[in-house]
């Protein structure tokens, strides 16, 4: 299986953290977000990773380099003007000749990829999307499951009285080659403001994983904060 990791946000919200340096880039536990998520994709036997980029790009190819020394081989995707979560991943399309993992580069966890394939593979669906419970879902997209883990709905941002299920997208998916013809080329896309609603809409078989592993968003100084209180106090179970 191959990997593409979305590593080309500029990540405002974590300011003056990010005013120089890809939000990916920022470091915990001592080491980048970017290299935590290549090593938990080299762990899992992934050895070709695209990563996208755009801000601040030489901060990340100065680091990783061809990616030797991480376990994997990069292939470096730059995009002047951002496309999307979607649209990063189409622009690569040429790159994908399986099943294929995205990851969003900017959380952090220690999901199983291994299990998280092998649900892909039973289900059979054209992608599959790695779920996380969340209190407050307001800033994620959300998924609402059938009895065979089929998604039926899915929002991006939900409003207050938009929140149907609390279980929401972790940043991993699974996806067929298939899906790429669905994602437009001459602009940006997103997955979960357009794609996901859309192909369930046209009837195509989206599945959502119910992750039992740990996922750490870092939208937010706050959040950067904690996470960095969790590393000192070794509470923070990574690879």
């Amino acid at each position: 299986m191959k990997g593409m990791i979305l590593a080309a946000g500029e990540g405002t919200r974590l300011h003056p953290l990010t005013q120089n340096l890809p939000k990916p880039m920022v470091r915990v536990s001592g080491k980048p977000i970017l290299e935590h998520n290549i090593r938990l994709l080299s762990h899992y036997g992934i050895r070709e990773v695209v990563v996208n980029l755009h801000h601040s790009p030489e901060a990340i190819t100065s680091y990783f380099g061809s990616g030797e020394s991480f376990g994997v081989s990069i292939t470096y995707s730059y995009e002047p003007s951002l496309l999307g979560t979607a649209g990063a991943v189409k622009k690569m399309e040429s790159f994908f000749d399986e099943p294929f993992l995205v990851v969003y580069g900017d959380n952090l966890t220690n999901c199983s990829i291994e299990q998280f394939q092998a649900f892909h593979r039973e289900k059979k669906g054209i992608g599959s999307i790695a779920l996380f419970y969340r209190e407050n879902p307001e800033s994620s997209g959300i998924a609402s499951l059938d009895e065979n883990d089929k998604i039926l709905h899915f929002i991006e941002k939900p409003r207050t009285q938009e929140i149907f299920s609390r279980w929401v997208n972790a940043g991993f998916l699974i996806l067929e080659p298939e899906i790429l013809k669905y994602i437009p080329s001459d602009r940006a896309s997103d997955f979960g403001k357009e794609i996901f609603p859309e192909l369930i809409k046209n009837g195509h078989t989206l599945y959502g994983y119910k992750m039992k592993e740990q996922l750490w968003w870092i939208d937010t100084l706050e959040d950067y904060q904690k996470l960095q209180e969790l590393s000192l106090k070794g509470s923070l179970t990574l690879l």
